[in-house]
């Protein structure tokens, strides 16, 4: 059970709406993430507008950008992002191979390295919060530096929803229930 209360838009003050209708007018609804961080709306606000940044207008190709979001899921045991985002990987063109080896803890061993590296950096970035210099170098070549920002943006902004989700206990809706799970932990 949540900690704190999912709220919808009638339980916002009016001042404050305009926040949730800008997240379900860009994402086609307001997730239990947001409905829980709605407790606080200026924080929400704030948030979303960086996962906006980082779904839409990021430099980053989709392929890659769910490479990354489906490796730090993983790397935080976290079904919410994974069930939310294995259906977006597939629609991006991540190969089933690709999600079962990120799913299954074996990534990057096994994966051509332009995709082996993206979840690579997304496990060093969660697991010691830095990149070492030969995956940073094996990025950049890739990316471009804007490119490499944009991935360690996304890398950080879904390790901190993860923290949110945990802290706050989020379940995942029952409509996205039945899809993927990262493997092995609760449902947060």
């Amino acid at each position: 059970m949540a900690r704190v209360p999912y709220l919808g838009r009638a339980d916002l003050p009016e001042d404050q709406r305009h926040v949730f209708d800008r997240i379900a007018g860009s994402r086609g609804s307001v997730g239990n993430v947001f409905r829980a961080m709605l407790n606080s709306p200026g924080a929400t606000e704030v948030v979303a507008a960086v996962g906006e940044y980082v779904r839409y207008r990021s430099t980053l190709d989709p392929i890659v950008r769910e490479i990354a979001v489906l490796s730090t899921a993983r790397e935080h045991d976290n079904d919410y992002e994974w069930a939310h985002h294995e259906s977006l990987a597939r629609d991006a063109g991540v190969r089933d191979e690709v999600i079962e080896a990120i799913r299954s803890g074996r990534a990057p061993m096994g994966l051509p390295a332009k995709e082996g590296v993206f979840a690579q950096a997304a496990r060093e970035l969660v697991r010691d919060g830095t990149l070492s210099d030969r995956t940073y170098q094996a990025v950049e070549h890739l990316l471009g530096r804007q490119g490499t920002v944009d991935l360690v943006v996304t890398v950080g902004y879904y390790t901190m929803l993860s923290r949110v989700m945990t802290a706050l206990c989020v379940e995942l809706e029952e409509e996205t229930a039945c899809q993927g799970s990262a493997g092995g932990g609760s449902t947060r």
